[in-house]
């Protein structure tokens, strides 16, 4: 694993048909899309069924507590757009986005953040994706910034998000040694995600197909 690839993949996960860049540190793929990249049935407004794991109401206090290890920081930019539903799609995919790296850090080892903020294809490469940094004994450090984030509504229950991922100050570091591998900073540090979202039951954003490019010229400083 060299760098924090989470994001999304060359395939990043072993035996699931589309895989997700998520987390970080060495990845590569993407989840499956149509030809110009669009994420596959964004435009029909479908809902996706709830995750098993998300049993709490999105205005009830059962949200699943994620936390990360104080040398990870994650920082989402531009989480009010003055849209209340926008809003909610922002920070339900942060809290996605955190869920995978505090599985692979530790914080949340049964993944109930994986489960509340994930469904359908999402949920399965994400926990795929996390099983493999544990096979390799590897986890998380540094910090990585999130902007550039774009909501488009289609309906009440779904939702495309595009934003940016800055890795440059993110890498894996050896659960064993502590050994951080740093890697110089390319054009490869910056990911570009695109990402759909279905509103469940429960009211909760779940991330249910994303998709990213390493090295796209819209996230480049």
């Amino acid at each position: 694993m060299t760098r924090r690839s989470r994001r999304l993949l060359t395939t990043a996960t072993a035996g699931v048909t589309a895989a997700l860049l998520l987390a970080g540190c060495g990845g590569g793929g993407g989840d499956k899309s149509d030809s110009n990249g669009k994420i596959a049935g964004a435009d029909t407004g479908a809902s996706a069924s709830a995750s098993p794991s998300a049993s709490a109401s999105a205005v009830e206090s059962g949200r699943p507590k994620i936390t990360l290890p104080s040398d990870v920081t994650l920082t989402f930019e531009g989480g009010q757009t003055g849209d209340a539903v926008k809003d909610a799609v922002l920070t339900d995919n942060a809290e996605m986005m955190r869920a995978v790296d505090a599985a692979i850090a530790g914080t949340d080892s049964k993944g109930e953040g994986i489960g509340y903020y994930t469904t359908g294809k999402a949920l399965e490469a994400s926990l795929s994706w996390v099983a493999q940094w544990k096979k390799a004994n590897v986890t998380i450090t540094g910090a990585i910034r999130y902007y550039d984030r774009d909501v488009t509504l289609k309906g009440k229950t779904a939702a495309i998000l595009t934003f940016c991922g800055d890795e440059s100050k993110g890498f894996s570091k050896n659960k064993k040694t502590n050994k951080i591998n740093k890697t110089p900073v390319t054009k490869n540090s910056y990911v570009t995600y695109n990402t759909r979202l279905d509103k469940n039951s429960n009211g909760v954003w779940q991330t249910s197909q994303i998709i990213s490019t390493r090295g796209a010229a819209r996230c480049q400083p």
